[in-house]
């Protein structure tokens, strides 16, 4: 462990800030310097930190960046780990952030094992995940086009009095709305286009998950979630692509309280992985 030195970076789209801790409770902690987010000035820095060192251990926090660096650090030999930003240990009352703290800190908290690294996906896995969360948007986006449209009826006293909307009998009832003048009628149309359009972009986005799907590595997992009641292929694919080692998802299945998927932002609680019990009645 003597030969290790600790790199703490603090990522940013256009800089790096790099700070290093040498190994051993009283070993030298200090900035490094910034740096260019760039492959080829990276590759420059991590070749002038490791000259006369014999193992590099890096880390940054989970980001907006993605996991590009990661990537490219692993590619050249080093170890490196992203870290959950909610689960770094603070000092209270430590408000002060610079790059240069953080970097400092950072290398300082992974020399003493107190950050907690994510699970990192693959690049085939992210981009099946870019394709689910791509879909996720494509629906909200539906969503807010849907109340768009009916929040101009509604203002307009144009109501609908069906079952329910966006049946077949509600988009018939659309194509008979009409208002007097014609500057509405066209924002009628704008609106019934803003919807068509969204739902072709839904579906589009749905259409490409089933293509891709089973050539991704992680179908098997996909389709075996399809055997519980209520999950489609798309609610799957979305699990699976969000959760990604399942493995890392504790649950204990003596107790009916809800462990959380960390970086999902949903839950799973352990009666969905047991086996359904038979009614009371009909025992």
């Amino acid at each position: 462990m003597n030969d290790i030195t600790y790199v703490g970076l603090d990522v940013h789209k256009a800089t790096v800030s790099v700070a290093i801790a040498e190994s051993g409770r009283g070993g030298e902690v200090r900035e490094v310097g910034v740096f260019e987010n760039r492959p080829d000035v990276l590759r420059k820095m991590i070749a002038r930190i490791g000259k006369h060192r014999r193992r590099l251990n890096f880390c940054y926090e989970a980001g907006p960046c993605g996991y590009g660096l990661h990537r490219l650090l692993t590619g050249l030999g080093h170890d490196c780990v992203v870290v959950a930003p909610s689960l770094i240990p603070m000092k209270a009352g430590d408000r002060v952030k610079t790059d240069r703290r953080d970097a400092l800190m950072l290398a300082k908290l992974h020399r003493a094992g107190e950050l907690t690294p994510i699970w990192i996906p693959d690049a085939a896995h992210e981009a099946m995940r870019d394709l689910v969360r791509a879909r996720a948007t494509a629906v909200r986006a539906l969503s807010k086009a849907r109340q768009h449209l009916q929040g101009f009826l509604l203002r307009h006293d144009r109501i609908y009095h069906g079952a329910r909307p966006w049946t077949l009998a509600y988009r018939r009832w659309l194509t008979t709305v009409r208002f007097d003048h014609p500057a509405q009628q066209i924002v009628l149309q704008d609106y019934i286009h803003a919807v068509e359009d969204a739902e072709s972009r839904r579906d589009r986005l749905t259409r490409q998950i089933e293509e891709l799907m089973p050539s991704w590595s992680m179908a098997p997992v996909a389709t075996s979630l399809q055997a519980m009641r209520g999950v489609a292929l798309v609610a799957a694919v979305t699990v699976v692509a969000e959760v990604g080692d399942f493995r890392r998802v504790s649950v204990t299945m003596h107790h009916r309280e809800p462990e959380t998927a960390a970086n999902a932002g949903f839950h799973l609680e352990s009666s969905e992985l047991e086996a359904p019990r038979p009614h009371p009645l009909a025992q």
